[in-house]
């Protein structure tokens, strides 16, 4: 599939400029009309033919066969989640947690990177926040941080400035001190190609409702071959364990255990289907195409009197985080959104506004944006 066929079946594109896949992207026809199979499927033929659960549950093994082949591990690795936020969670109330444990997490992260450890709070658990500036990481910082911690929270490429910080680096450090990592990234799987086993983390939390452009509903939790160890789930379930009417329960080897009950298979079936979408692209085509446009909106903002780009000038993703005069960014934000031009405005830095510009995108919604600045 071409960027151009891509955009042509992309109904929500028609009449707007679409410019906040981090937020949320927008999903293709046939995503859709997977979902839509999906749900026909398991409530109209799945009951007189081979069941409802079995129907949901092949969409869950094929989904988790799909999401693995995408990053490159195996499917007894993966567990479906609702969100990122889901996935992080679970992992979160998976720990034994002790009074004077340490959680470790940078001041870029996500709120869904946040709220769990202030919860922890509330039973003894420290929080140490990592500094950063401009989107980057004091690695001698994060390096002091890490000694004494039993987790490190971190997203692998920043919301705020569309920075990467550097998994594999802090993965390392984390073995060192005998401390888990886990990641936050949801904000790479779409426009550029992530391989799990380079980043060696214990724990990654994604979802398919941004740039992979899949259903809300659908996420999914990688967990590195022996760190399902160190979990012991808040939540169990017949999908949580080998035999739910043993005498003893006994988890599911791997990530399975994270899973609980009965959820709607049909967000999964939307979820394979987009990240089969995204690969018929291409990951070559997505980042050759997101650079050439991030540039020209970058170079734009450079020319404008009314703002300043906040987010790298060399290419590093598809986030383009910038500063506006108008006091009051989110005004600018509904004044674009009057106009049928879609961005977002940001808690931090100060003023700030983010752009995202993914495979769909064109040269023209890039230049109406700039038309505003």
């Amino acid at each position: 599939m071409t960027p151009t066929e891509l955009r042509a079946a992309m109904p929500a594109l028609d009449g707007t400029t679409y410019m906040n896949t981090g937020a949320a992207g927008p999903s293709p026809t046939n995503v859709v009309e997977a979902v839509e199979s999906c749900v026909e499927r398991h409530e109209y033929d799945a009951p007189g033919e081979e069941g409802m659960y079995p129907c949901a549950f092949d969409v869950f093994d094929e989904t988790r066969e799909t999401v693995a082949d995408h990053f490159g591990v195996d499917s007894d690795e993966i567990a479906l989640t609702q969100s990122t936020t889901d996935g992080i969670n679970r992992i979160a109330a998976s720990f034994d947690w002790e009074p004077g444990d340490t959680v470790v997490r940078t001041d870029l992260e996500h709120s869904s990177g946040i709220l769990p450890w202030k919860r922890l709070k509330r039973h003894g658990v420290e929080v140490e926040v990592v500094e950063t500036e401009e989107g980057r990481l004091d690695m001698d910082a994060m390096k002091s941080a890490v000694r004494d911690a039993k987790l490190v929270c971190l997203s692998s490429l920043t919301w705020s400035h569309g920075t990467h910080l550097p998994v594999s680096t802090v993965a390392e450090l984390a073995r060192d001190a005998d401390a888990r990592l886990l990641v936050d990234a949801v904000q790479c799987p779409g426009q550029m190609p992530v391989d799990l086993r380079e980043w060696g983390a214990d724990f990654v939390a994604g979802a398919g409702h941004k740039w992979l452009l899949g259903p809300f509903g659908a996420g999914f939790v990688h967990v590195s071959p022996g760190a399902e160890e160190a979990l012991e789930p808040a939540h169990v379930g017949y999908r949580s364990v080998e035999d739910p009417n043993a005498e003893e329960y006994a988890y599911e080897p791997g990530a399975h255990r994270l899973e609980v009950g009965t959820v709607s298979p049909a967000p999964y079936a939307g979820l394979a289907e987009a990240i089969e979408t995204i690969e018929s692209v291409g990951y070559e085509t997505i980042q050759g195409r997101i650079e050439e446009l991030t540039d020209r909106l970058k170079e734009g903002i450079e020319d404008s009197e009314t703002a300043r780009l906040l987010s790298p000038r060399e290419y590093e993703s598809g986030l383009v985080t910038f500063a506006v005069a108008d006091p009051d960014p989110e005004a600018f934000v509904e004044e674009l959104a009057d106009d049928n031009v879609r961005i977002r405005s940001l808690p931090f830095p100060e003023n700030a506004v983010r752009a995202s510009v993914h495979v769909f995108n064109t040269a023209e919604d890039v230049d109406e944006l700039v038309g505003w600045l």
